[in-house]
């Protein structure tokens, strides 16, 4: 029987991959397995996450699930701990966990300020500290920011300033991690309905937003989470052994439209 193809990409490599319950994490964490990776996964949300585990499992591929909130830095640094203390180290770090919510800037409060940092930025800053001394060289942490960090996000500001933030520490991390052999690089969606963007816009739709974001990418047609999670698994593996430091724009054409939209 032949593998599919790419089933070897990531053969005996350890892979974690955060926010993984649904969709661009839960398709990363599904392609990495199909590549050949052990994988662990996490999430706050205890169902949709136990059926991937399921998934995974019945393929055969090894798997470490944990219902954790990534906000939460020692979960998050326990759940580091017990993958370096069954594998021996982490070669792919995948920081897909995120979230947001439509609120225009000056009705934010400073629970939602925090709230936006944390679960944008610091986990990902407490993350990486926490995978890279158990990382070896040949080791890749991918970054999922969002074309929000690169144009203005109205009724998003703090959100889009935290991926921003995220984009700015992939270049920055990138050169401080290249002489220990490590890659880091971004990946930015947009125009890819997932479970969590549904209700996003919903709620800025309802709230009468003065703005709504191009709905048509360039291309004609919305992504899925599986392209997002094709380059991640570009960038993860050893053909993006020369590419450090970059964000790949994953949104059909989007940011390159600069807001220009499609008439038809």
């Amino acid at each position: 029987m032949t593998s599919p193809p790419g089933s070897s990409l990531l053969t005996n490599r350890v892979a974690i991959v955060t926010g993984a319950a649904q969709g661009i994490g839960r398709a990363t964490a599904s392609l990495f397995a199909a590549c050949g990776a052990t994988v662990a996964v996490c999430d706050r949300r205890a169902e949709p996450l136990g059926a991937l585990e399921r998934e995974l499992r019945d393929a055969g591929r090894p798997v470490l699930a944990r219902v954790l909130d990534v906000r939460e830095h020692d979960a998050a640094r326990a759940f580091v701990a017990d993958v370096v203390d069954g594998h021996g180290r982490v070669d792919v770090l995948v920081n897909n966990a995120g979230g947001t919510f439509f609120a225009p800037f000056l009705d934010l409060n400073d629970k939602g300020d925090d709230t936006l940092v944390r679960e944008n930025f610091t986990q990902v800053t407490n993350l990486v500290r926490a995978v890279v001394p158990s990382m070896p060289a040949g080791g890749a942490i991918v970054n999922l920011t969002s074309i929000e960090g690169h144009h203005a996000a109205p009724g998003f500001a703090v959100y889009g300033a935290m991926k921003a933030a995220v984009a700015h520490l992939t270049r920055s991390l990138a050169l401080e991690l290249a002489p220990r052999g490590i890659r880091v690089n971004a990946v930015a969606p947009d125009a890819i309905p997932t479970e969590g963007e549904h209700g996003v816009r919903d709620e800025m739709l309802a709230a009468g937003a003065a703005y709504d974001p191009a709905r048509v990418p360039p291309l004609g047609f919305l992504g899925t989470p599986e392209d997002a999670a094709e380059v991640v698994l570009f960038l993860a593996a050893a053909g993006a052994r020369f590419v450090t430091g970059v964000t790949i724009h994953v949104d059909g054409g989007n940011w390159a439209a600069g807001g220009w939209r499609r008439t038809s």
